[in-house]
């Protein structure tokens, strides 16, 4: 239920959820299995890809190849090598489902295969019921491949492309597959046909127009869509990432995960770009009678393209490699099929040394992408490899250094993120998640004035950022100002109530002031919210403990430890309940585990000797007072016991 009414991720793709969904129920968090799963998707595509031109076109070894630069080229190691990224793969799956299931329905409505003409009546049942087979095999394809991302809205387009090269529908007369496709036949419209081929499509338009609908709404809520660039500044990116991504298939180098968008284009290279994209435009459509796969080719990448070009901008990057992994279809087949008609019709005839040369320079194209890929995929091993290359190759990338500096984070290299983090803010000072990271950082070095400095900085810039408000709370907590933290846990529970991390700092601040009632309530919530949370069950136990329901904190306790064993403070928690129901064995056992995972801690020295105090093991206790007061040396407590153990000589 919840896959098919989340708006997450500011996007409505139900079956992408469900995929994920059932990864994690077959193979956990062993991220190998979900990348091989995705290897799997884009194996089975370029198979398909295959199929579906074989049988269109009736030519195995240019179908072959372009199956093959599908397969193999740099700009699809993205969408295969990012886990996440799934919806590329799945939903090129159905895409190419439905290319499959549409040929076969044109088959069947119109001919036979592969030039030859139906043995069945146009009129006959059983080609009737043949024919509405295939055609609702192709709408379910469709409808699924939309519900794995809507970028696939432009399918009926791209049918409509279809049905004039390689289908040759549009003439009006009997379906010409093979002979049209491989060769320069001339292509003549019929209105009447082209008005029967659209109406053909009205039911694939209609849910193009309700995924359009949906997907516009969930990236509103979501926060996605831009609205700080101008309308002529969105064509411009347009324009140019047109360029950019010719560009990029020709010559697949220098490829990053993010490719920052510049706010503004130079006049000049806009103004280079369109001249480009007009002549492409005018030679394709000039020639489009008697080489129509250029003219196909050349729509499907532009046309395919045009839900992710910017005009409507959602996210902050200017292009992406992984929008090209189903338009980079239309440019492979230009090529393949250009150039196979370039030899047959320039090179000499019966030569057989010459097309044995071009096709191994054709395969040769293959091998280098091949290599190429093997490269880019060496910058997916980790997010650090990643980061490092995207900031290499791309300027002002300001999202790559905050990437790089969480990431460096996670590993303890503060300094080294912090670095990053400065590195973001010097590009963009109003990049509020590097600020609040920065703040996160400083924090942790308990710089706690500038890291509230920090997270202000970044409310300003966006004053509902609950993560923002999240953390400013903890940094007021930590210096004392606990009212004003709760007035952050709740501004960030208003907007967010399922917030577990808010749930949680509330507990602890309440907690503090004595209201134990209130507090309990928020643990369980974050309990509720996120059922692993270890420290939500650990203060769970301490808030239970504090109204002497000991046997209640004991399970809580226990699950805390059961999802973070290493947690030294829940250990010497547990042990303190433990002892105050008389169990003493097994409070040592709890307060020596808690030494083992923490031996400075003051207060599990001082509880382990209370209770070697009772056992009549005097020497021992004194021996954790001493460390005690080594480790804290104003523990008043620690002290006053230590000089009441009269077995142990004083200085």
């Amino acid at each position: 239920h919840w896959a098919f009414t989340t708006g997450h991720a500011s996007n409505w793709h139900p079956l992408t959820w469900l995929s994920h969904a059932l990864d994690c129920q077959l193979f956990g968090q062993r991220a190998g299995a979900h990348h091989l799963v995705s290897v799997v998707f884009h194996a089975a595509n370029a198979l398909l890809l295959f199929v579906v031109l074989r049988r269109m076109t009736g030519a195995v070894w240019r179908s072959g190849l372009v199956a093959a630069l599908f397969a193999l080229h740099p700009l699809h190691v993205e969408s295969v090598a990012w886990v996440s990224e799934r919806k590329d793969v799945l939903s090129g799956f159905f895409f190419l489902l439905t290319l499959w299931a549409y040929a076969g329905y044109v088959s069947r409505v119109e001919c036979r295969g592969e030039g030859g003409k139906s043995e069945i009546p146009k009129d006959s049942a059983l080609r009737v019921r043949r024919s509405s087979l295939y055609y609702g095999l192709a709408l379910l394809g469709f409808g699924l491949g939309l519900m794995s991302k809507p970028m696939l809205v432009t399918l009926p387009f791209i049918l409509l492309l279809l049905d004039y090269w390689p289908l040759g529908r549009v003439t009006g007369g009997e379906c010409r597959v093979s002979s049209v496709a491989a060769s320069g036949e001339r292509q003549d419209f019929k209105l009447e046909t082209v008005f029967r081929l659209v109406l053909e499509k009205l039911p694939f338009l209609a849910l193009s127009v309700i995924s359009s609908v949906v997907t516009f709404n969930a990236q509103q809520k979501g926060g996605a869509v831009s609205t700080s660039l101008t309308v002529g500044a969105r064509v411009a990116n347009a324009v140019m990432s047109y360029i950019r991504y010719l560009a990029k298939t020709s010559w697949p180098v220098k490829l990053s995960v993010l490719y920052p968008h510049p706010g503004h284009w130079p006049a000049g290279q806009v103004a280079g770009a369109a001249v480009i994209l007009a002549a492409v435009f005018v030679a394709v459509l000039a020639l489009a009678r008697r080489r129509p796969y250029l003219a196909v080719g050349w729509l499907w990448f532009f046309g395919a393209l045009v839900p992710v070009i910017g005009l409507v901008q959602v996210g902050i990057q200017s292009m992406a490699d992984r929008y090209t992994y189903l338009p980079g279809i239309g440019l492979f087949m230009m090529v393949v099929w250009g150039v196979g008609e370039l030899v047959l019709s320039h090179g000499p005839q019966d030569d057989r040394t010459f097309e044995w040369a071009t096709g191994i320079l054709a395969w040769a194209a293959v091998a280098v992408c091949a290599v190429l890929t093997e490269f880019q995929l060496r910058n997916w091993r980790d997010s650090e490899a990643l980061f490092r290359h995207a900031v290499q190759v791309t300027k002002n990338n300001y999202l790559a250094y905050n990437n790089l500096g969480y990431y460096l984070s996670g590993r303890g290299k503060i300094a080294e993120a912090m670095e990053n983090y400065r590195k973001s803010l010097e590009i963009d000072p109003n990049y509020e998640d590097a600020r609040n990271n920065l703040g996160y950082a400083l924090a942790g070095q308990k710089k706690y004035a500038e890291a509230i400095a920090q997270y202000e900085a970044a409310l300003r810039i966006r004053p509902k950022h609950v993560e923002v408000h999240n953390n400013l709370g903890n940094a007021l907590a930590e210096i004392g100002k606990t009212e004003e933290a709760m007035q952050h846990y709740r501004l960030v529970l208003e907007q967010k109530p399922d917030h577990a991390d808010a749930h949680n700092n509330l507990g602890i601040s309440l907690a503090m002031q004595g209201k134990v009632e209130e507090a309990i309530g928020h643990f369980q919530a974050a309990i509720r919210f996120k059922p692993n949370y270890a420290s939500a069950h650990s203060n769970l136990g301490n808030a239970l403990a504090a109204q002497h329901k000991l046997d209640e904190a004991i399970k809580e306790y226990q699950e805390s430890l059961r999802l973070k064993p290493d947690d030294a403070q829940a250990h010497n928690n547990l042990g303190n309940v433990l002892a105050e129901l008389g169990r003493a064995d097994e409070a040592i056992q709890q307060y020596t585990e808690a030494l083992r995972l923490n031996a400075d801690n003051p207060e599990a020295h001082f509880n382990l000797g209370m209770v070697l105090v009772r056992q009549g093991k005097r020497q021992e206790a004194a021996a954790h007072y001493t460390e005690a007061l080594r480790l804290k040396p104003d523990y008043t407590e620690a002290r006053r016991q230590l000089e009441s153990t009269p077995f142990v000589p004083r200085n």
